[in-house]
C-alpha cells in the first residue's frame, strides 16, 4: 500500500504481513492516515481536508492478492481490470484539493463504486463507529445471521422470495378494493375504446394498403394512358405503321442485319438481341395485362375512401396508424385484466394472499427456529471468548423474538395466533444482552458494557466469526481503546490467533497488543522548515524493544524499560508459539 500527500503523511510504502501486522505511534503521528487511505481504497467519502497542506492531492494506491475463487475476481473483470503477472490487481484512489475524486482498478479508470464492490470482498475495516453500528439491532441480527450461515440464510432467501410475492398481491388486492369506482370508470373508457376499434376491426398496415388502392382508382386515366403509351413503345403501333415499330421491332432489324454478317464478332451479340427482345417482351404483356386490369370504379372508389374515414376517426383518438391503434387495443385488453373490480377478481386475489401467507408464515418459523439454535451457539462461543478477555464472569446472551406488528401494519403477518411485523429480514427482533458478572441480569450490550467492554465484545464476535468471513483481510482502529492490564494481554492474544486465518492490520497504542505483531510498523512525526511530516517504515527486532519501552509510558530511554519491553515481547512469542502447537496437536487428534 503507497500512500501520498494524505494528512500528515508526505509519503510512505506499507509491506503488510500476511498474518499480524501492527501501527503504532505517538499520537497526532498520524497513525489514522493509514486507516483512512484504507477507507478510501474501500470507496468511501473524498474529503478534500485530508489532502496534505500544501499538495495538489492525495494519492493512494494498494495492491491486492485475490483469491482464485474469490468474488473479487468477477468485480474486477466486470470493470475491465488487468490483472498482473502474479494474479494481483492494483487498486488507486486521487482525491484532489477540491474535493474531486478518482478511481481507478487493474490500470482503468473506474466509478468509486466499483472500489466499494472490490474492497467489500477482500477487506472489512473495524473502528469505533462499528462498535457504535453494533448497538443498532439490525446489524446484531446480521451479526447472527452471519455466524449462522446457510442454516439461516438458505431460509431467508426463499422467506424473501414469497415475501415479494405477497407484497405484490396484496398491494394489488388493495389498489382493486380501494379504487373501485375509480378503477371501474377507468375500466369503462378502456371498453368504449376497444368496442371503437372492434367494429372498425381495422387490419395491420390497412391504412397503407387503402391509400395505394384509393390513389390507383382515382387516377385511373392519367395510368391507363401512361401504361398504354410505354407497350406502344414497346410493341409498335397496334395498326401496324411501318414509321412507328416500336422497340421489338427495331430489335427484330437489328438482329437480321447481325446474322447475315461474316464477322463472328458482330454475329456474337444477336444472341444477347435476342435475350433483350425477350425481356422486352415480357413486360409489354404485362403492360397490356395492366391496362386491360385498369377500370374506372366510381363505387369501389366511395367504398374505399369511407373505409378510409373510419380508420381516420381511430387513427385521430388512439393512435398516429392502424398498427398503433392495434398497439393500443392489445394494451387496453391487459390493463383491463388490472382493472378488474368483479366479486370474482378480488376473491381470486384474495385467495392467492392467503395461500403466499400461508407459504411466507411457515418460512418465516423455519428463519426463526434457525435463528434460535444460532443464538444458544453464538452467545455460548462469545462467552467463552470474553473469558479469555479478562471478563470470566461475563456471559452474552443473544434474544431471538418476534416483533410485533403495530397498529395498521401494512406488512401484519399472523405467526403462531400472534400478529407480527413481516420485514425483509424476517419477523424477528435480535438483542445482544450482556450479563457482567454471576448472579447478574442480562441487559442489552449498550447500556451493561463500558467502552472498554464493548470493544473486547466486538473483537470476540470477530474472533468466532472468523470461520464464517470469507473476507481475507481484518483491520481493527484502536478497536483496544479503554482495555488495559491483562486484558490487553489478551485482546493480542485473540488478535494474533485471528491472524493465523486472516491478515490482520491493527492500529493500537497498547504495547501488550504490539507485542504479538508478526511485524510491527511505525509512524514517525517529523519537522522541517515549520512542516510537520510523517512516515512509516518496518521496525526490526532491536527497533521494537525500544518502541514498546516507549509506549510503556515513554520508558524506551531506560533499561527497565527496555528490560520490560524484552520481557514482553519474548512472553508474546512464547504463547504465540505455545497457540500455534496447540492447534498443530488438536488438528492431528
Amino acid at each position: 500500500m503507497r500512500i501520498q500527500g494524505l494528512g500528515v503523511i508526505d509519503e510512505a510504502v506499507l509491506e503488510l504481513h500476511p498474518g499480524f501486522t501492527v501501527v503504532t505511534g505517538e499520537t497526532g503521528a498520524g497513525k489514522t492516515m493509514v486507516v483512512t487511505g484504507l477507507h478510501l481504497l474501500s470507496g468511501g467519502r473524498a474529503d478534500a481536508s485530508r489532502v496534505r497542506n500544501g499538495a495538489s492531492r492525495a494519492v493512494v494506491e494498494g495492491r491486492f492478492a485475490i483469491g482464485a475463487d474469490s468474488p473479487a475476481h468477477e468485480v474486477a473483470a466486470d470493470a475491465g481490470a488487468e490483472a498482473d503477472e502474479d494474479g494481483s490487481v492494483i487498486a488507486v484512489r486521487t482525491v484532489s484539493a477540491d474535493g474531486r475524486s478518482r478511481a481507478h482498478v487493474g490500470g482503468r479508470s473506474a466509478p468509486v463504486g466499483v472500489l466499494s464492490e472490490l474492497a467489500e470482498q477482500l477487506l472489512a475495516v473495524h473502528g469505533q463507529n462499528d462498535q457504535l453500528r453494533l448497538l443498532r439491532p439490525g446489524e446484531q441480527r446480521a451479526v447472527l445471521d452471519r455466524f449462522a450461515g446457510p442454516a439461516v440464510g438458505d431460509p431467508l432467501a426463499e422467506y424473501r422470495r414469497v415475501r415479494h410475492a405477497w407484497l405484490e398481491v396484496t398491494a394489488e388486492l388493495t389498489e382493486r378494493t380501494e379504487r373501485a369506482r375509480e378503477m371501474a370508470m377507468q375500466a369503462d373508457l378502456l371498453r368504449h375504446g376497444l368496442d371503437e376499434i372492434e367494429a372498425v376491426a381495422p387490419e395491420p398496415n390497412e391504412d397503407v394498403e387503402l391509400t395505394k388502392q384509393a390513389r390507383r382508382l382515382a387516377d385511373v386515366d392519367e395510368l391507363r394512358s401512361a401504361a398504354s403509351e410505354a407497350e406502344q413503345a414497346i410493341a409498335g403501333s397496334s395498326e401496324g405503321d411501318p414509321e412507328a415499330p416500336g422497340a421489338l421491332g427495331l430489335l427484330s432489324e437489328a438482329r437480321r442485319r447481325l446474322t447475315g454478317v461474316a464477322d463472328d464478332t458482330l454475329r456474337e451479340l444477336e444472341p444477347r438481341l435476342a435475350e433483350a427482345s425477350m425481356l422486352l417482351g415480357e413486360i409489354g404483356t404485362e403492360l397490356a395485362g395492366y391496362v386491360a386490369s385498369l377500370e374506372a370504379d366510381p363505387e369501389l372508389l366511395e367504398r374505399v375512401l369511407a373505409r378510409q374515414a373510419e380508420l381516420k376517426k381511430l387513427t385521430r383518438k388512439y393512435a398516429a396508424d392502424v398498427d398503433g391503434v392495434l398497439a393500443w387495443a392489445k394494451d387496453a385488453n391487459q390493463q383491463l385484466a388490472k382493472l378488474d373490480t368483479s366479486e370474482e377478481a378480488l376473491a381470486e386475489l384474495a385467495n392467492r394472499k392467503q395461500e403466499l401467507e400461508t407459504e411466507l408464515t411457515e418460512h418465516a418459523i423455519r428463519v426463526s427456529a434457525a435463528r434460535e439454535q444460532a443464538a444458544a451457539e453464538l452467545g455460548k462461543a462469545i462467552s467463552e471468548e470474553l473469558s479469555g478477555l479478562a471478563m470470566g464472569e461475563a456471559t452474552i446472551e443473544i434474544s431471538v423474538a418476534t416483533h410485533p406488528a403495530e397498529q395498521r401494519d401494512p406488512h401484519a403477518l399472523q405467526v403462531h395466533n400472534q400478529l407480527v411485523h413481516a420485514g425483509a429480514d424476517g419477523v424477528d427482533d435480535v438483542e445482544l444482552r450482556l450479563c457482567a458478572h454471576s448472579g447478574g441480569v442480562p441487559m442489552p450490550v449498550h447500556k451493561a458494557a463500558s467502552g472498554g467492554e464493548l470493544s473486547r465484545v466486538m473483537l470476540a464476535i470477530e474472533v468466532v466469526l472468523a470461520h464464517a468471513d470469507t473476507t481475507p483481510t481484518l483491520v481493527f482502529d484502536e478497536v483496544d481503546a479503554g482495555v488495559g492490564g491483562r486484558a490487553a494481554v489478551e485482546v493480542g492474544r485473540r488478535l494474533a490467533k485471528l491472524a493465523r486465518s486472516h491478515q490482520v492490520l491493527v492500529v493500537t497504542h497498547l504495547p501488550q497488543v504490539a507485542a504479538y505483531a508478526d511485524q510491527h510498523l511505525v509512524v514517525d512525526k517529523s519537522a522541517e522548515g515549520g512542516v510537520t511530516s510523517s512516515g512509516v517504515r518496518v521496525l526490526k527486532d532491536s527497533e521494537r524493544v525500544v518502541e514498546l519501552a516507549r509506549m510503556l509510558a515513554g520508558m524506551e530511554g531506560t533499561k527497565t524499560g527496555r528490560a520490560h519491553a524484552e520481557e514482553l515481547r519474548a512472553a508474546a512469542e512464547k504463547d504465540k508459539k505455545g497457540d500455534r502447537n496447540g492447534g498443530r496437536k488438536r488438528k492431528r487428534r
